[in-house]
């Protein structure tokens, strides 16, 4: 047992802390980005789903790797460089000149918190003994639901007093101050035997999944999913992911355990991870430009807002449990997905004039219905699979709510931005003909021709509000289904009551604190 141990826990802590922090600032930033320079870099919403995901999907395909490495090389060695890398890719973005080079750092970015995020845990199990693992776990995981709560606010309170840039460069201070802590606190440690490195089976991953999201983003941008780019790039991206399948069902040192997956419990679990983030990402990612373009709130007033979104999942997830000892997982994870997907079809009632008590009401409920299902999945895929793939199941767990949250920007964003050129390309008659294709994008692209259109740009900036309504209405509706999708799932595939898991009583209390 480490005499520092409980230090150590706020330094890990500290380090987590600032990878989810990221993405949740970046949420209330993206609309700021979108500007025209000098506010923001002029990002079309198609770049800016690109910068989200460039982060997402390299965090994704390496996370099993990055745990390898850390387990052959050294845990502290492995998390000091992911957040060296991951400061370098902020300070770097903070100053982009253009959003294909946001894009760029933002994969930098992605590939250093692939780096922290096995390794701080790895480095947990490591300093502390089994006893007390389960309350440093719980307070590990309660660092990461605290910084999804304080993100939006702290990229509205940067965002009010500095230029875009601030939401990225923050972390640079906090990085250095982590690697310092570190070097002075951190013991380090490795696996004894540890696990081959697959290569080949990353590098599929990376490009099927690049290639998907960047057919289904470019259709979006489009509008035209028929178009023979999209679907080449599409099919090229489902051929990729059928060939990585195929080398790991027949590796003998695979990135992904593909037979965890004949598990039916496990791959319902799983896939209902992956359709909840899915939805969430997609909707959070419409829902700034209702509440800044269309409502006229600031970054800070955008941040405070969806507070109730991350506060009410720290606030019932502990309690979800106790829901799943009295009626099992399969009700209480179901009852979630509805209650979120009902969340999702009230987007649709929304309107430039929407009391915000009413929006606040469905942030609330969806950060309920999200607390009940993540729970009693995260418990389900614990104990669908072996104790010695505990460390398997995790990462899977990681790995899925990634992609699906990717998958949802592009996919959501994609029937938002296509939903959107079809309404407002009636109203583009005032704009220069060569200007209307870039011009029909997205709500801040219209509203800056509008605004130097000047008196006359009136009409279209009232139009641009209304087939932004439009498209987001459809796009809520399109994330409701998708909800009752996993709805189904889950009802159909997961057990009724949660099997114990084998072994003692401290095994079952360290599953149900890693949730």
């Amino acid at each position: 047992m480490h005499r520092r141990r409980w230090v150590i826990l706020g330094v890990l802590m500290m380090s987590l802390l600032i990878v989810v922090l990221d993405n949740s600032i970046l949420n209330v930033a993206i609309k700021t980005i979108s500007t025209p320079a000098p506010t923001g870099l002029g990002a079309t919403q198609s770049q800016l789903e690109w910068a989200i995901n460039a982060y997402t999907l390299v965090f994704a395909g390496l996370l099993f790797t990055a745990g390898l490495l850390g387990d052959r090389l050294g845990r502290k060695k492995v998390l000091i460089g992911g957040l060296a890398v991951f400061g370098a890719g902020s300070a770097l973005a903070a100053f982009s000149g253009s959003p294909a080079e946001l894009i760029v750092f933002r994969a930098v970015m992605g590939l250093g918190a692939a780096f922290v995020m096995p390794a701080t845990m790895a480095v947990l199990m490591h300093v502390f003994e089994r006893d007390e693992q389960p309350r440093a776990i719980g307070i590990w995981t309660g660092g990461v639901g605290l910084a999804i709560a304080i993100g939006p606010i702290t990229g509205g309170l940067l965002l009010d007093h500095f230029w875009w840039g601030s939401v990225f460069l923050v972390n640079v201070p906090i990085v250095a101050l982590a690697v310092a802590l570190m070097l002075w606190l951190v013991p380090d440690s490795r696996d004894p035997k540890p696990g081959r490195i697959d290569p080949v089976g990353v590098v599929l991953s990376v490009a099927g999944l690049v290639l998907l999201v960047y057919g289904i983003i470019r259709g979006g941008q489009l509008a035209d999913f028929t178009d023979v780019t999209v679907l080449a790039t599409t099919g090229a991206g489902l051929a990729v992911l059928s060939a990585f399948v195929v080398f790991e069902k027949r590796s003998d040192h695979p990135s992904v355990d593909i037979s965890a997956f004949r598990n039916k419990v496990f791959s319902a679990s799983i896939t209902a991870i992956a359709l909840v983030f899915f939805a969430l990402l997609g909707v959070t990612f419409f829902t700034v430009f209702y509440l800044q373009s269309v409502r006229g709130h600031s970054p800070l007033e955008t941040g405070l807002l969806m507070l109730p979104l991350a506060a009410t999942q720290l606030l019932f997830a502990p309690r979800a449990r106790l829901m799943v000892d009295r009626v099992g997982s399969r009700i209480t994870t179901a009852a979630g997905l509805v209650v979120l997907a009902a969340t999702l079809a009230a987007f649709a009632l929304l309107d430039r004039a929407t009391p915000l008590w009413f929006l606040e009401v469905v942030f609330f409920l969806m950060g309920t219905g999200m607390a009940y299902v993540m729970t009693p999945v995260s418990v389900v895929v614990m104990q669908a699979l072996p104790r010695e793939k505990a460390g398997s199941a995790s990462a899977l767990s990681n790995t899925f709510r990634q992609v699906g949250g990717a998958l949802g920007i592009a996919v959501l964003g994609s029937v938002l931005s296509t939903a959107y050129r079809t309404d407002i390309e009636g109203a583009l008659g005032p704009v220069p003909p060569g200007a209307r294709h870039a011009a029909g994008e997205s709500i801040e692209a219209t509203l800056a021709v509008a605004d130097r259109l000047g008196p006359r740009g009136e009409p279209l900036a009232d139009a641009a509000a209304d087939a932004f309504l439009y498209a987001m209405h459809v796009t809520a509706l399109w994330g409701a289904a998708v909800a009752v999708l996993g709805a189904v799932v889950v009802a159909v595939f997961l057990p009724g009551r949660t099997p114990a898991p084998e072994g003692d009583g401290r095994d079952r209390a360290l599953v149900t604190a890693a949730d």
